[in-house]
């Protein structure tokens, strides 16, 4: 089969598209045949190495940890999933990726696809959609009623974010450039303030909740803190915010789960949160939209497509 793999830590230049051995599937594992997986930030920082205490390789590795794709072949003990079926999954970070014709899943990782989106659109949903989740309602307890600020809404997080917030019954604000301010007021977003020309710390607060998702030094993520109503909470998916006695902090660190991820699903297919694909690429552009990445010019989720 034709995968994309890299040997070694290091640049977008060790990304090989290359042939690799088919896996087996075994006890507890499932075999998938791959309509798509997606790109994701923190695969550059695994991939340059600078998250290997945390995320150790073994090489040759195979990037990719959103998963959709139809159960072509079964382990040993798997319950559940059965050949043919759709399914989607946000794949341990350490293991062999999607980002190949076929890849190995853990079976309790699996949720069937949304039936009203293309498959290879559904590898947008796992990983993004999932930190939204947990980061809005598992770390800042976001409650009806109550206001938040999405710091970075133009964004795949960004735009789950401001969708199940305005499921919840939150008053949203979003910050947001020009270019996509109109699609996170589609999301529902009841106000937008345009970054360039605004300073995040000029919105109207205090918000009971904060949510970054934009890369930000230290100080700039302290300074978050003034936006924060007393007994509030400001959580990063990105720079770890400082503890504070007056707010709850928190660093999001988002896991896999198979039953938050069917939630998300069967939203998706009654239409309350509708999933956004920026781009579409051949499997082969990978190291292309690493690049992108890098430079800027990557703009919104792209999926990979074998």
């Amino acid at each position: 089969m034709k995968a994309v793999r890299y040997h070694r830590y290091g640049g977008t230049d060790v990304l090989s598209y290359e042939e690799a051995a088919q896996p087996a599937p075994g006890p507890g594992q499932v075999l998938v045949k791959v309509a798509a997986t997606s790109f994701n930030p923190v695969d550059a920082g695994i991939r340059a190495g600078a998250l290997q205490e945390v995320f150790p390789l073994s090489f040759p590795f195979v990037p990719g940890i959103d998963l959709a794709g139809t159960v072509a072949g079964l382990g040993e003990g798997v319950e559940g999933p059965q050949v043919g079926d759709a399914v989607v999954a946000f794949l341990p970070m350490v293991a062999d990726g999607a980002a190949a014709e076929f890849t190995l899943a853990p079976a309790g990782l699996l949720a069937t696809a949304p039936r009203t989106v293309d498959l290879a659109d559904a590898a947008a949903l796992p990983t993004a959609g999932l930190t939204a989740w947990e980061a809005l309602f598992e770390l800042a307890g976001l409650r009806s009623g109550q206001t938040i600020l999405i710091n970075g809404a133009g964004g795949a997080v960004g735009g789950y974010a401001v969708q199940l917030a305005k499921e919840a019954g939150a008053i949203v604000t979003a910050t947001a450039s020009e270019r996509s301010a109109g699609r996170v007021r589609d999301y529902g977003a009841d106000t937008i303030l345009d970054y360039r020309g605004t300073p995040v710390t000029d919105a109207a607060g205090p918000f009971d909740v904060v949510l970054n998702l934009v890369p930000l030094p230290p100080e700039a993520i302290a300074e978050l803190l003034g936006l924060v109503a007393d007994g509030g909470a400001l959580v990063s998916t990105t720079t770890p915010p400082p503890e504070d006695s007056r707010v709850r902090t928190a660093h999001v660190q988002v896991r896999s789960d198979a039953a938050l991820l069917a939630g998300l699903v069967s939203r998706v297919d009654a239409g309350t949160l509708r999933i956004d694909v920026a781009g579409r690429r051949p499997l082969a552009d990978l190291a292309a939209v690493h690049d992108e990445a890098a430079s800027g010019r990557l703009k919104g989720k792209t999926v990979l497509i074998p």
